[in-house]
């Protein structure tokens, strides 16, 4: 497929579900070839519901959107074919290898056993599984069985990938492989990635662009940095030594900025000249006699960007349907292993 074609294009599009339910509610983005896209929301947000309809397993109530140049309703098959997509929980049989799992994948998709060998033996190598590769499944690891997972998405040489929670649960260092491979995808085979996740550093760590989804609408969208400099500069959270000064402690960074969100022992402002006026404040602090037992100075955060946006924080919040779910469990898409 050629490099123009691999883009997403999402216009207008919506899913409603019965009794009115908007789980995406009309909503517009843009993901260049090449891209790597962390689509970001609370659960409930229509994030899950959004990569559905994107993969063909969902239908939209309303909008349009094409991936790989293809309208994922009037050309679901080709789509299909186009693309690669591991998605939260991984369809993978405990009962075969890894190799095994590579060789059905690969007949499933057409490729003979000679392609299936090379592709295997590439992709196996280049997600660490090389010599777990004739193991069964069962006896793989969490960490593992994402890496084969993702593996078996790209068996096919698929032009855009989407990847579903694809590090939920993963011990630091597998999770830091997975993130390796996700970006040389993009940088070196130009693989286009439309990445959702729960955790906001893979998101900093990896995305060119970030979206950020809530109550079925797009709330915010452009660069990692572009987005942390919306919110501000630096902020100083200081906690006072003896409680009964939080208020006096608050009254004297008012002086340095506008107050920011803290921990309910301390208080936090944004500071107005940045990290510069700390020897002030400290020197203020001094001269009034507040002692701190803790003074931290906080860069802004793709955190600090969600909680504006949102008014909640991302990690953790499931006060909206399952874990990673967000559409009603009676319109739920069935279970498929779509890759």
């Amino acid at each position: 497929m050629a490099a123009q074609d691999n883009g997403i294009e999402v216009r207008n599009l919506q899913r409603e579900f019965k009794g009115g339910i908007k789980a995406v509610d009309g909503i517009d983005l843009s993901v260049a070839p090449g891209e790597i896209y962390g689509f970001l929301g609370p659960n409930g947000a229509g994030k899950s519901t959004t990569v559905l309809m994107l993969v063909t397993l969902l239908p939209p109530t309303g909008g349009s959107a094409t991936v790989a140049g293809l309208d994922v309703v009037r050309e679901g098959p080709a789509v299909r074919r186009a693309i690669g997509a591991a998605l939260q929980e991984a369809a993978l049989d405990d009962f075969l290898t890894g190799w095994e799992h590579i060789d059905l994948q690969g007949g499933l998709h057409g490729l003979t056993k000679d392609q299936c060998r090379r592709r295997g033996e590439e992709l196996l190598d280049r997600v660490g599984l090389a010599d777990a590769a004739n193991r069964k499944v069962g006896g793989y690891s969490g960490g593992m069985k994402r890496r084969l997972d993702l593996a078996l998405a790209l068996v096919h040489d698929p032009s855009v990938l989407f990847l579903d929670e694809p590090t939920t649960g993963l011990d630091p260092q597998s999770r830091s492989a997975l993130w390796s491979e996700v970006e040389r995808l993009a940088r070196e085979d130009g693989v286009t990635v439309f990445l959702t996740t729960q955790y906001l550093e893979e998101a900093d760590v990896l995305a060119d662009r970030v979206g950020i989804i809530d109550h079925g609408h797009i709330v915010a969208e452009g660069t990692p940095s572009a987005l942390k400099a919306q919110i501000g500069g630096v902020s100083l959270e200081a906690t006072p030594a003896n409680p009964n000064d939080k208020e006096r402690l608050a009254g004297v960074l008012a002086r340095f900025g506008e107050p920011a969100a803290g921990s309910p022992k301390s208080v936090a402002v944004r500071l107005d000249e940045g990290a510069e006026a700390l020897a002030d404040v400290v020197r203020t602090l001094d001269g009034e006699g507040i002692a701190v037992a803790d003074l931290q100075l906080h860069q802004p955060s793709l955190d600090d960007v969600f909680l504006e946006k949102t008014g909640r924080s991302l990690e953790g919040d499931d006060d909206e349907g399952g874990e990673g779910d967000d559409a009603p469990e009676a319109a739920r898409a069935p279970e498929v292993a779509s890759r």
